[in-house]
């Protein structure tokens, strides 16, 4: 069987899997659309808070950027797993006992004020769209290589299936979906990573073949790091980014994960504040599965395709004819997202950093770097390929891809049409809507959502995870302080946390359109996005911290300034901190 047809028979079932699983479980419910009914088992949403966590980002591209940049991208790892714990501890048990649907649902009763609530709608609008392009760009580029279409045909297949069982299913559909999702990309990113780590260490778990010796005798970064130094880039183990820099992007991923609005929600799907923290705990363990394998992932791909080029394992001597390129290059370079130039005609790939150039590179008549195009977020999709795996492992990495771009981008998609649905429509506009009337304007503003999202995804402006970083910068700085205020500050008012919301979200949506207009309107940048032009050297997604901070100075500033927060709301809080609800929990 050809690779083609296996690939479109793995991803196919995967596919009517997905899809059988929502018509079992449509929403016949607004309960049941927005919170699966408040019955999800914690282990299983466990499981589905991890596939709605680990995205096209986690499963395609983190490893990619890890891979090409090194120790200074374990930031990534440090900061989405961290905020986990800061979810399981001082979120996700207060949340799910004060018994709302939505985030916004939850500032809006908190701060008693629907000027608060439609500023949280706005928020979680922000970042839930910026975040959904990562999502719809990761599933073009899986979609473009292995079912031999157009990344922007691939868009509009992946919208096709998401749209059935989301619009569908709602949160109940798209909880038993995202287990089995889960259970999708888990074993195709880790049964890759086993086979490669035997091929270069002998070693079966990839978290120890990282550590250990390869074919050359020698540790595998430490091999690693000489081949990179001989060939001018940055070894791959030390630090060598701004300090300040790494540390506010570790805490803006870290706050960011904490009030993230399509994560959040998922702790509002079980039967009992206790579950939620154990959600959090599972959640943690599913995604650390995943996440430990990752440095092996990048490390190791980042080795094999320089013992591609170089295949006498020597960094800058005999490289590779173009001629006898592998077809995993061809394929790829099909798809538009890998490229090479043949700078000196000599019908040989030189793959060097031009800016740092061996001394060797004058003398061998090198003109420049050939490898020009290398798309990060084709590394692990590429990777079994590269390491010529069988057939059906290339066809379960895909199966894999998409399935963390779709389960992310359906649990965005529901916020998104539960903010609007619910938080708008019915708290806001139109209170005396029926049921029936709520569950239609959810469908509708879902597929409406679905069809921007794939619009704005056609043209991505970056690799995903850095696209999902900058959704975890405005997460940071609009709704993870007030969400902390709303449940640590008694006192903490409605004008209070309005000002504060409002502060941390223009502040850094300014400090984004200053260095990455682009990223909003093609071709408005006013500064060049460089660290030599950021402020005190701090890039748009770190600033997400310090957006939050200057969020909690002004409401705390507005809150001094004004009356404080009515004696009920005070009691309402201090109620929800009462360790005794650890039972069952208030209903809507």
């Amino acid at each position: 069987m050809d690779q083609f047809t296996l690939n479109l028979l793995v991803v196919g079932a995967s596919f009517a899997l997905y899809i059988g699983i929502a018509i079992w479980a449509r929403a016949g419910s607004t309960s049941e659309f927005y919170a699966a009914n408040r019955g999800v088992h914690p282990v299983l949403n466990g499981m589905a808070t991890a596939a709605d966590w680990m995205s096209a980002a986690s499963f395609i591209s983190m490893a990619g950027i890890i891979a090409f940049v090194g120790y200074d991208n374990s930031t990534y790892l440090m900061g989405w797993t961290g905020g986990y714990v800061l979810l399981a501890l001082l979120l996700a048990p207060y949340l799910r006992k004060f018994g709302r649907f939505t985030v916004p649902d939850f500032i809006g009763d908190r701060f008693y004020s629907q000027t608060a609530r439609i500023v949280a709608v706005i928020a979680l609008l922000v970042i839930s769209i910026t975040y959904v392009i990562g999502q719809m760009a990761g599933a073009g580029v899986a979609f473009s290589r292995f079912l031999e279409v157009s990344s922007s045909t691939g868009l509009w297949i992946a919208s096709g299936v998401v749209f059935c069982y989301a619009v569908l299913g709602g949160m109940k559909g798209i909880t038993y979906t995202q287990v089995a999702q889960y259970c999708v990309l888990i074993v195709a990113y880790t049964i890759p990573a086993i086979f490669i780590s035997l091929q270069l260490t002998g070693s079966f778990l990839p978290q120890i073949g990282l550590f250990s010796a390869d074919s050359s005798g020698t540790p595998l970064l430490a091999h690693l790091d000489g081949l990179l130094t001989d060939l001018g880039f940055r070894t791959y183990t030390e630090h060598h980014a701004n300090t300040l820099d790494m540390v506010l992007f570790t805490m803006a991923l870290m706050i960011g994960t904490a009030g993230l609005p399509h994560v959040i929600i998922r702790f509002f799907t079980v039967p009992k504040v206790s579950d939620a923290r154990a959600s959090a705990g599972w959640a943690l363990v599913f995604i650390a599965l995943l996440y430990t394998v990752a440095p092996a992932v990048g490390a190791m791909a980042r080795l094999n395709i320089i013992n591609t080029i170089y295949p006498n394992g020597v960094a800058g001597e005999t490289s590779l004819a173009y001629a006898d390129q592998p077809q995993w290059m061809t394929n790829w370079i099909n798809t538009g997202l890998l490229g090479f130039e043949d700078k000196n005609g000599d019908g040989m790939i030189q793959y060097y950093n031009d800016a740092n150039a061996p001394a060797i590179a004058a003398e061998r008549g090198w003109a420049g770097n050939e490898l020009t195009n290398f798309n990060r977020d084709i590394l692990v999709l590429a990777n079994p390929e590269i390491a010529n795996l069988p057939g059906w492992v290339v066809a379960l990495i895909a199966a894999g891809g998409l399935a963390a771009a779709l389960s992310t981008a359906a649990g965005l998609l529901l916020a998104i049409s539960s903010a609007v649905s619910h938080d708008l429509i019915k708290s806001v506009m139109n209170p005396g809507i029926s049921e029936k009337g709520e569950m239609l304007a959810a469908r509708i503003s879902m597929a409406v959502a679905i069809l921007i999202a794939t619009l704005l995804g056609l043209n991505p402006p970056g690799f995903a995870a850095q696209v999902v970083a900058i959704a975890f910068g405005l997460a940071a700085a609009s709704l993870f302080p007030t969400i902390m205020m709303g449940i640590f500050s008694k006192t903490m008012n409605s004008t209070g946390a309005v000002a504060g919301m409002l502060t941390g979200l223009v502040v850094e949506m300014v400090y984004i359109f200053t260095y990455l207009g682009w990223f909003f309107i093609p071709g408005t940048n006013t500064l060049p996005n460089t660290a030599d032009n950021w402020l005190f050297g701090i890039q748009p997604a770190s600033f997400g911290v310090v957006a939050a901070v200057l969020n909690f100075i002004v409401a705390y500033v507005v809150l001094a300034m004004t009356k404080p927060a009515p004696k009920e709301i005070q009691e309402l809080v201090e109620s929800i901190r009462v360790p005794r609800g650890a039972g069952a929990a208030q209903s809507h």
